[in-house]
C-alpha cells in the first residue's frame, strides 16, 4: 500500500500515516518537518522516474510506503502519476488544504467560480491566455512562469487586472500574500517560494453564485448569435450562418488567443470570449472600436481592442517571446490589402486562419496566401435563405448575400512559419 500524505499548507501530518513506513518519498523540506520511522529509507523527490522505481521495488515486495506532497496530491499532484503506475487501488490518499484553496482563503474569496491552471513545466501562454480572459483564475506557477512572467504579459494586455501572490503558504514564518498590480508583479524577484497566484478582474471577483464549479461551468448554452445581439451599423457584420461556421473552423477554447482582424462590430470577437477565448480585436474606424468595446461589455466579456489598420497594425500586437502569436485568426473585410493581410496573419498563427469574403474577385489572392504560408486550404461560399413573413400570415424565402469563407490549417508539428 501507498499513503500519500497531504501536507505543506498548515496541516501537520498525522504520525499515525507514517508509522510502520518503510520507504518515505517527498520533497526535502517536507521530509524535514516530520519524524520519520527509525529504519525507514529516505528519498528526495527531484526527477520523478527514479523515484517511481524506488517505490515500485517496494511495492512488488508488498512493504509499505509513504509519500509526502504538498496540500492536496490528487490536485495538480503526484496522485495521477502513482495512479497510472501502480493503480488507484494501492492508494490511501489523505488529502491537505490544496495550495489554491489556502491561497483563496487568505484572499476572503469563494472560488468555485475559479479557472485554475498549471503553468508549473508547461507552455505558460495557456495561464496568460486565461488570465485575459476569466475573471478568476488560480495559477500555480513553477521556473520560468513565476508572478514575474505573468506580470509580465498581462500588464501589456490586461494590466487592471490584480494579482493576489500567495507565497509558503502554511509556514507561520515564512507565509506572505501580496497584492500587486501586473507592472509591480513584473518588477520584482519573487524567489522559489511562491505558491499561487490569484489573477482576478477586481470588478468580476465575486461572480454570480453557481449550482456547478469551474469557469467553464460560465460557457454559453449557445453560439452563432442573432445580429440582433449586437450593435453593428447598417448591417455591415458577421451574417451568424456566416459566424457559426466560422467559430466551428477557428475552435476557440479556453487558453487560446484569437485575433479577430477587421472586427467591425466584433462579433466574432465576443463569440470567441464567449468560448473562452482570449480575444484581440483590430478595428480601423474609431466607431467601430467603441462599437465592439460596447458589445464585448454587453456580453461580459473582455476584448482587448486595437484601433489601427492591417497589417500594420499586426506588429503592435507581437510579443518579445512568441507569446502573443495567436492561436486563430478571423479576417473579415475585404479590401484591396485583403492578401497583404491574409498572409501577415498566416505567418503568426500557430493553428488556422479563418478569412471571410465577398468579392469573388479576391478569393484566388487570398487562398493563394494561405498556401504560401504552409497551410493546407479549404473553403466554401454559403448562401442562405431566411424565413421571412408576408402579408396574408405566410411565409418566403429571403436570400443573405453569399459569402466565401476560406480556411487555412498548419499542419501538425509544422510551425516554422509563425513569426516569433
Amino acid at each position: 500500500m501507498i499513503t500519500v500524505v497531504g501536507t505543506g499548507t498548515g496541516a501537520p501530518v498525522d504520525a499515525d500515516a507514517l508509522a510502520g513506513a518503510e520507504l518515505v518519498v517527498g520533497g526535502r523540506r517536507h521530509l524535514d518537518a516530520v519524524r520519520l520511522p527509525e529504519r525507514a529509507e529516505r528519498v528526495v523527490l527531484g526527477p520523478l522516474a527514479p523515484a517511481l522505481d524506488t517505490v515500485g521495488k517496494y511495492v512488488a515486495e508488498e512493504r509499505p510506503v509513504v509519500v509526502l506532497a504538498s496540500g492536496d496530491p490528487g490536485f495538480f499532484g503526484i496522485v495521477r502519476a502513482l495512479a497510472e503506475r501502480f493503480g488507484a487501488e494501492r492508494l490511501d490518499v489523505r488529502p491537505g488544504v490544496s495550495s489554491v484553496a489556502a491561497a483563496f482563503a487568505r484572499a476572503g474569496l469563494p472560488w468555485d467560480d475559479a479557472v485554475v491552471v498549471s503553468a508549473h513545466g508547461r507552455d505558460p501562454r495557456t495561464a496568460v491566455h486565461l488570465c485575459r480572459a476569466h475573471p478568476k483564475v488560480a495559477v500555480l506557477t513553477g521556473p520560468g512562469a513565476g508572478p514575474a512572467e505573468l506580470g509580465a504579459a498581462l500588464a501589456r494586455h490586461a494590466p487592471g487586472r490584480l494579482l493576489v501572490v500567495a507565497s509558503a503558504l502554511g509556514d507561520p514564518e515564512r507565509e506572505r500574500v501580496e497584492r500587486v498590480t501586473p507592472a509591480e508583479a513584473a518588477a520584482r524577484d519573487w524567489g522559489p517560494a511562491v505558491s499561487v497566484v490569484l489573477c482576478l478582474d477586481p470588478s468580476r471577483a465575486l461572480g454570480p453564485v453557481r449550482t456547478v464549479a469551474g469557469g467553464d461551468a460560465g460557457r454559453p448554452a449557445g453560439w452563432a448569435l442573432e445580429e440582433a445581439a449586437f450593435t453593428h451599423r447598417d448591417s455591415m457584420i458577421t451574417k451568424f450562418e456566416v459566424r457559426a461556421l466560422a467559430l466551428a473552423r477557428l475552435g476557440p477554447r479556453p487558453g487560446d488567443l484569437v485575433w479577430d482582424v477587421g472586427a467591425g462590430s466584433g462579433s466574432v470577437a465576443v463569440e470567441c470570449a464567449r468560448l473562452g477565448a482570449a480575444v484581440t480585436a483590430v478595428e480601423k474606424t474609431p466607431d467601430g472600436v467603441e462599437r465592439i468595446r460596447a458589445n464585448a461589455a454587453a456580453h461580459g466579456v473582455d476584448v482587448r481592442v486595437v484601433h489601427g489598420t492591417a497589417p500594420d497594425a499586426l506588429s503592435a500586437l507581437d510579443g518579445p517571446d512568441g507569446a502573443d502569436a495567436p492561436d486563430a485568426v478571423f479576417v473579415g473585410g475585404g479590401g484591396r490589402e485583403l492578401p497583404t493581410v491574409v498572409a501577415a496573419c498566416a505567418r503568426r498563427a500557430r493553428r488556422t486562419v479563418v478569412v471571410a469574403l465577398a468579392a469573388l474577385d479576391r478569393v484566388p489572392a487570398a487562398r493563394e496566401a494561405l498556401t504560401d504560408a504552409g497551410f493546407t486550404c479549404d473553403g466554401v461560399l454559403l448562401q442562405a435563405s431566411r424565413l421571412a413573413p408576408l402579408p396574408g400570415d405566410v411565409t418566403r424565402l429571403a436570400a443573405t448575400n453569399p459569402v466565401f469563407l476560406l480556411w487555412g490549417v498548419r499542419p501538425p508539428g509544422r510551425t516554422e512559419g509563425v513569426t516569433q
